[in-house]
């Protein structure tokens, strides 16, 4: 091994282990004080990180140079944010919550963004290599959005060495997703579309429907509005 490919791993191993040591610190602090050292020192350490954010204690990042937070998040105790695989990249959006003990990863090569002014309920998990989550969205406690699938096609060999299939969802601006609600790899709920509690979604969802059941269905659609104004402000980024 080359002195310059040396003193390379050994200055990433040192960053390393100066962030785990920075979050080992600053994470367990419960007062007011440890909200204005987390504000002062994350920005250093992460991919992006904007003004007024609020990140209580025992928090927990993995890889916090693929996160990029903006300004006026909130992030509840308990929540952990794994940016996982080469080149992943994990967005949250301007005054996003996300509630006590969210739990959201990527896999290989992922992509995850929650869009402005999103409530993500507690205890909900978010896994998978593409998730887009428009703004204005609602989405309650304990639902489970799954951007991938084990392979189990050959009977002969062991499910969890067959590895992941991945096609990714999509839910757009102003849904709202009720409480245990289960989304599956490869839906899309379109724009102002309500999905009921303890639903399974398998198929995607037209825009403005509501929708429920084991798997969902839709029920109803939801009627639009004519102003101009409000359709602008459902698009979709």
């Amino acid at each position: 091994m080359s002195v310059s490919r040396f003193l390379y791993k050994l200055k990433k191993f040192s960053r390393r282990i100066f962030v785990h040591a920075l979050f080992a610190l600053l994470s367990s602090l419960h007062s007011y004080l440890g909200i204005l050292l987390r504000q002062c020192a994350y920005p250093s350490i992460f991919g992006g990180f904007g003004a007024h954010i609020r990140i209580a204690p025992l928090v927990e990042f993995v890889n916090p140079l693929g996160i990029y937070i903006e300004p006026d998040v909130k992030i509840a105790q308990g929540v952990r944010i794994q940016c996982l695989g080469a080149a992943s990249k994990i967005v949250l959006h301007s005054q996003v919550i996300l509630d006590k003990g969210v739990d959201i990863k990527t896999h290989r090569s992922g992509r995850i963004k929650v869009g402005n002014n999103t409530y993500i309920g507690p205890f909900t998990c978010l896994s998978g290599d593409s998730i887009s989550i428009g703004h204005d969205c609602l989405i309650a406690a304990h639902c489970s959005i799954y951007a991938n699938n084990h392979r189990f096609s050959d009977p002969h060999t062991l499910i969890r060495l067959q590895g992941h299939s991945y096609k990714g969802i999509t839910i757009e601006s102003n849904c709202w997703i009720g409480a245990g609600v289960t989304i599956l790899d490869g839906v899309s709920i379109g724009k102002g579309s309500v999905v009921g509690a303890g639903s399974v979604v398998t198929k995607s969802i037209p825009s403005f429907s509501v929708a429920v059941g084991v798997p969902a269905r839709v029920i109803k659609r939801r009627k639009r509005r004519n102003s101009d104004s409000f359709r602008r402000s459902l698009t979709t980024a």
